[in-house]
């Protein structure tokens, strides 16, 4: 498996474990979407996990943990029907524990099954085939980027692990086919690389001709 998914996965559940009930009503760093909407999200990626790893591939890889990501300009506004959908599972859970609960049953069984994976075996997802090792390693992205949005908003919880930070830096530099500049820290290159916040004047500066790139949105 990954090296780097399980840290940056059971870190990400350990944070939303550590929310109080009233943080399920903030806003996340995910435009339109409450942190009780993105923990839902969460546990549909978990299923997305499970799901995976039990559909096995023949053919070649034809992705690998970059190139698995879609990449656009435009960020969602809520409108897609899926993101419509969570917003309506996470009010019908109205206990925010019975999510939380929801998230650690299924994120566990997800982090138990990549754990006991082959990391050479193909596996098959939205009609690509990839090694468990670059599906495995392409979520590295997906949980760090998420865990930003679930603290965006609440200063006090944990950040992601900083091994988690710098690989998913390094995959959206790749994405971008240019390095952001040494100035910006991890988070702050995620964050404005994938337009969860602008740029101020002097970052803008310091982007040069990649600023006019951004944003990268994958999903």
């Amino acid at each position: 498996m990954d090296d780097l998914f399980s840290p940056s996965w059971a870190a990400l559940r350990e944070a939303v474990a550590a929310l109080e009930n009233e943080d399920f009503a903030r806003p996340s760093g995910c435009r339109g979407w409450l942190v009780r909407d993105l923990v839902c999200h969460l546990v549909i990626d978990a299923q997305d996990v499970l799901i995976t790893l039990a559909t096995p591939a023949g053919g070649a890889p034809t992705r690998d943990a970059v190139t698995y990501w879609s990449v656009t300009q435009t960020p969602p506004d809520g409108s897609d029907p899926l993101d419509a959908l969570i917003v309506r599972l996470a009010a019908a859970y109205q206990d925010p524990a019975l999510l939380a609960f929801h998230l650690d049953d299924v994120g566990s069984a997800a982090g138990r099954a990549a754990e006991l994976a082959d990391p050479t075996v193909r596996v098959e997802t939205q009609g690509h085939v990839l090694t468990v090792r670059d599906y495995l390693g392409a979520y590295v992205l997906e949980w760090t980027l998420h865990h930003l949005d679930l603290v965006a908003y609440l200063p006090d919880a944990a950040a992601p692990p900083a091994s988690g930070l710098a690989r998913s830096r390094a995959m959206l530099e790749q994405i971008a086919g240019a390095a952001f500049p040494a100035s910006f820290s991890d988070t702050d290159a995620l964050l404005v690389g994938t337009g969860r916040r602008a740029a101020t004047a002097a970052e803008e500066a310091g982007l040069g001709e990649l600023v006019r790139q951004l944003p990268f949105v994958v999903g």
